[in-house]
């Protein structure tokens, strides 16, 4: 039940702060995307103290295998969005300047993808350590 409501909360923090930003020139956007991480952040907190309070109660009740899975999906699930997270502004700011780069100069095409793709496997790294992380519970 707590997890469907952070759940729900995560969505509408994400959804208003999409609605708020709708049509708007935004002048400092890792202002905006710092704000979005501190709300991300205390939502993540919450969630880890729910499951550490239903590991122990878990704990109580004799189900002690039962206690780290919680937390190792949500470590798993941090893994992977942290990492994309990360991988879309390298993105963002690497394909800006390779826009720039390539329209000054079209032969530097096949370079700037090769640090386009530097960028994305960013992203794939975090799935990797996801994938660990789920292979040992």
């Amino acid at each position: 039940m707590t997890g469907c409501v952070l759940l729900i909360a995560g969505t509408l923090l994400t959804c208003g702060t999409g609605w708020y930003l709708r049509g708007k020139a935004v002048r400092r956007p890792r202002a905006v995307l710092a704000g979005f991480m501190i709300g991300l952040n205390a939502l993540l907190l919450s969630a880890i103290l729910v499951s550490l309070s239903a590991g122990s109660a878990a704990a109580a009740e004799g189900a002690a295998a039962v206690e780290g899975a919680g937390l190792g999906f949500l470590g798993a699930s941090l893994a992977t969005g942290m990492a994309c997270l990360g991988a879309g502004l390298a993105v963002a700011i690497v394909g800006a300047a390779a826009l720039g780069v390539v329209g000054e100069k079209p032969s530097m095409l096949g370079t700037t993808l090769i640090y386009l793709g530097l960028a994305e496997g960013i992203a794939i790294y975090g799935v990797i350590v996801s994938l660990l992380i789920l292979g040992k519970l």
